[in-house]
């Protein structure tokens, strides 16, 4: 794993880590599995950013890498930056997700670490970077799958623009977020500047794997949401 640039107030590397993306229960189904949704070029950064009103079905499937050299830039403006409080849920309410959230750090090698992947519904936030409403970009990744069967963010490309990400601060108040666009990235060519680069808002990226599936080697890379914070209080 290659060591980047700082997120917030500390080094990330990418996120494209083995343990997210070993697909064990893709790999113990077999044929009759079927793969999470992939998110479509519709909901990539760029295509039709007039402003689109909340959807909750379930996006086309695409393996392809998309928007590597683009940002996306909300229709709306993002609300006042919060001030700093570590989260303890998320919930995603069209996607069925309310899952809480605890701390990662970085392991040994200089990788994002996971949550147990024995846990399913549990997801995980970068703890030495930003904290979710707070100025910059604030990360969150949760498994797809574990040996089990779909995991907290399985269904996390099907997630449209404009969808409603909350998240819940220790301070008991809650972060509201806008996606700006839903983009699948092979893990040889992960814009690490873009997803995990500064931001001048508050920003939410959340991640998980996705993209194509390899018996050998499991996901080939991972779905990213990009967020931007439009309310919040308690």
């Amino acid at each position: 794993m290659r060591v980047h640039r700082g997120v917030g107030n500390g080094a990330i590397a990418v996120v494209t880590v083995l343990a997210l993306c070993s697909g064990a229960w893709l790999l113990s189904s077999g044929a009759d599995t079927k793969a999470p949704p992939q998110p479509s070029a519709a909901q990539a950064s760029g295509a039709g950013d007039g402003g689109e009103a909340p959807h909750t079905g379930e996006a086309g499937e695409s393996g392809e890498s998309r928007g590597a050299h683009t940002h996306p830039r909300a229709p709306r403006s993002a609300a006042p930056a919060l001030p700093p409080s570590p989260p303890d849920r998320i919930r995603i309410p069209a996607i069925r997700v309310d899952a809480p959230l605890m701390g990662l750090g970085l392991t040994k090698t200089g990788s994002l670490d996971v949550p147990p992947a024995e846990r399913k519904n549990l997801a995980g936030w970068y703890e030495a970077g930003t904290t979710p409403g707070e100025t910059g970009t604030a990360i969150v990744a949760g498994h797809v799958d574990n040996a089990d069967g779909p995991a907290v963010f399985y269904r996390l490309g099907a997630l449209r623009k404009g969808t409603v990400i909350e998240v819940d601060r220790r301070d008991g108040g809650t972060a509201r977020f806008s996606v700006d666009a839903v983009e699948v990235y092979d893990a040889k060519a992960f814009p690490d500047e873009k997803v995990y680069g500064p931001a001048p808002r508050p920003e939410l990226r959340v991640i998980t794997c996705g993209g194509g599936y390899s018996r050998s080697t499991g996901y080939r890379g991972n779905v990213v949401v990009f967020a931007h914070l439009v309310g919040g209080g308690r």
